[in-house]
């Protein structure tokens, strides 16, 4: 029998973390390569993402478990919620919490950031507020926009747009146009982790009505749907060394391009669905790697 902190720890779903951290990372790598990097903001923009992506986890748990949508014929991993390992009043007190420390680690980066400028504090606060909102809401609540569709929406904006422009802003207070490329980058990648894990659960959301992308448009356009974000991921990174180019050292991300075939080719030949399931860990990492990679070949160049 699972003890009740290695149960609390599947609940957290870790292997989604490096996917958390891929924009924050591109956001901080972009800022470093203009030498406006600074720790304390690092850490804290870490800490705030890991929070986020937890309750968005936990909340998750806790909102397919109350919708029907994870049940017998579900092939992913067990949750716990569905399980019963975890009750339905202990994941609202877990959900509570991780808003608290989101917000309180929220504030703190604010402030560390930009001081008492009230405006850019205010701003950032409703932004962070509007982060905590959308994890909870993904898939809890009366109206889970996650039941409508419009995750992918949402994933695209968090994990991408916010999460690189908005890191970057903290360190430089400016928001230079050609770098919401390597943040659609991130978004789009993020948002194939996402399809991918409709994709693997397209038989049980049916029954569920949780209407995703895939069941909205069917399997086979959801295997090209997910095509079109891998490449438009690329694409976008691949412009934007063109508009900004400096040395070829800023082509080393191009090193994850047989990671993102590989994942693209399991999503058009795998049919087992279980099978599928661990391609989602191998997209988190590689989105984090392409991230990584990026970055580093803006700072050598």
């Amino acid at each position: 029998m699972e003890s009740k902190t290695k149960i609390w720890i599947k609940a957290f779903r870790l292997r989604t973390l490096p996917l958390a951290l891929a924009s924050i990372g591109m956001g901080s790598f972009l800022a470093a390569a203009e030498g406006k990097f600074n720790g304390a903001i690092f850490s804290l923009c870490a800490l705030t993402t890991i929070f986020l992506q937890i309750l968005s986890n936990l909340a998750n748990d806790y909102g397919d478990s109350v919708h029907g949508a994870d049940n017998k014929d579900r092939k992913g991993p067990i949750r716990t919620v569905q399980s019963g390992q975890i009750s339905h009043g202990q994941m609202k007190t877990s959900i509570f919490i991780f808003s608290g420390l989101s917000l309180i680690s929220g504030l703190g980066l604010i402030y560390i950031s930009v001081g008492l400028n009230l405006q850019v504090f205010l701003f950032f606060l409703g932004l962070g507020i509007m982060s905590i909102i959308a994890a909870i809401t993904y898939t809890s609540g009366k109206i889970p926009y996650g039941y409508k569709g419009l995750g992918d929406i949402s994933v695209l904006i968090f994990f991408g747009l916010v999460g690189v422009m908005g890191s970057y802003y903290l360190y430089a207070f400016t928001l230079p146009l050609s770098f919401f490329l390597p943040a659609l980058s991130c978004g789009l990648f993020s948002t194939a982790v996402l399809n991918l894990n409709n994709i693997r659960d397209i038989e049980s959301d049916k029954k569920a009505g949780k209407f995703s992308i895939p069941v909205r448009i069917g399997r086979k356009n959801a295997v090209i749907y997910h095509w079109a974000l891998l490449l438009g991921g690329l694409s976008c990174a691949l412009l934007f060394v063109v508009l900004n180019f400096q040395s070829y050292y800023q082509l080393i991300f191009l090193g994850t391009l047989p990671l993102l075939l590989r994942n693209g080719k399991a999503v058009s030949h795998q049919k087992d669905s279980l099978k599928l399931d661990p391609y989602l860990k191998q997209m988190a990492l590689t989105t984090l790697l392409f991230a990584i990679t990026f970055g580093l070949g803006m700072l050598i160049s």
